[in-house]
């Protein structure tokens, strides 16, 4: 099959996803981006309000209307292989039937009793400080968000997009951008998604071009894809995107409407940066493959753009 006919995706969701345990918190915090392809060009429009329990049923009702679509999601979908490994998890599919099962939130518990789940309150164990600091991150996580682990021109390059950023382990549950507890209470409904029939990459390929196409789910960590930028304040958010839709002519369909949304709140902010993104790369989504090697088929791999 030639590229001009290969089947893109119609549609691309991306989510910034949160662990907040109240129905409100969550209704508040998360939230997505949607972009649509149409005749004239493309639409793009941003979707709040909702517990994570309605998340999964809309992403359901989505995928009935538009199969051929694809759903990031900005948290982790696993652990490191060893973790897996030491709970008898043979399969990451094996894992994430137990953190549904309950072990997620006994692990999220203040009385845990495993001390590498840490932030809430206690600091970071010392078996995962110096050079014990790989063992607390998977392989993706080295690879995409410490430059020290790439090449050099690459990481340069890396360096360049996220300086200041430090990477996070799945194992940190709580203080300033915990990425563990999200995870953790992401992975039932990661389980969900793939039992309704979702695509989990890199754990299964794409099927985007087929003639009956299974909509793509994969894991993608914002910063990533917005690149260095204090989301956290309204200006710089404003810059932002004042920049790109000066520069970027992917970005010049945006509504005010939408545009507003993402300066308000960066929650909105990472949705919508990472769906445009997303967007811009979907020819590559439809030639994601599922992964061979043996240690990213227990934990994963997080998406980036020219990723294969």
């Amino acid at each position: 099959m030639t590229p001009s006919k290969i089947l893109l995706p119609e549609k691309i969701i991306a989510i910034d996803w949160s662990g907040r345990v109240d129905a409100a918190g969550q209704r508040r915090h998360i939230r997505a981006a949607v972009w649509t392809a149409e005749k004239s060009g493309a639409a793009v429009r941003i979707e709040g309000g909702r517990t994570r329990e309605e998340w999964i049923t809309w992403l359901l009702e989505e995928a009935k209307l538009t199969p051929r679509m694809v759903v990031g999601i900005d948290c982790c979908f696993s652990y490191p292989a060893w973790f897996l490994e030491e709970h008898g998890c043979a399969t990451v599919y094996d894992f994430w039937r137990k953190v549904a099962d309950g072990q997620g939130e006994r692990w999220l518990a203040r009385e845990c009793g495993d001390a590498r789940f840490w932030g809430k309150p206690g600091k970071k164990p010392a078996e995962f400080c110096g050079d014990g600091m790989p063992r607390m991150m998977r392989l993706t996580d080295m690879e995409n968000k410490i430059a020290a682990a790439m090449d050099e021109v690459r990481a340069a390059q890396l360096a360049a997009r996220v300086r200041g950023i430090a990477p996070k382990s799945p194992f940190q549950i709580g203080g300033a951008g915990s990425v563990g507890t999200a995870s953790l209470r992401a992975i039932p409904y990661v389980l969900r998604l793939h039992e309704a029939g979702f695509r989990v990459w890199p754990f299964a390929g794409a099927a985007l071009d087929a003639k009956k196409p299974k909509p793509l789910l994969i894991e993608m960590y914002a910063r990533l894809l917005t690149g260095a930028v204090k989301k956290s304040n309204a200006k710089a958010r404003a810059a932002y995107l004042k920049k790109k839709m000066r520069e970027d002519d992917f970005y010049f369909g945006l509504t005010r409407g939408v545009i507003k949304e993402a300066v308000a709140s960066d929650d909105v902010f990472d949705a919508l940066v990472s769906a445009m993104e997303m967007a811009r790369h979907r020819e590559e989504f439809v030639r994601l493959k599922q992964t061979r090697d043996k240690v990213r088929k227990l934990e994963g791999i997080t998406w980036v753009p020219n990723t294969r």
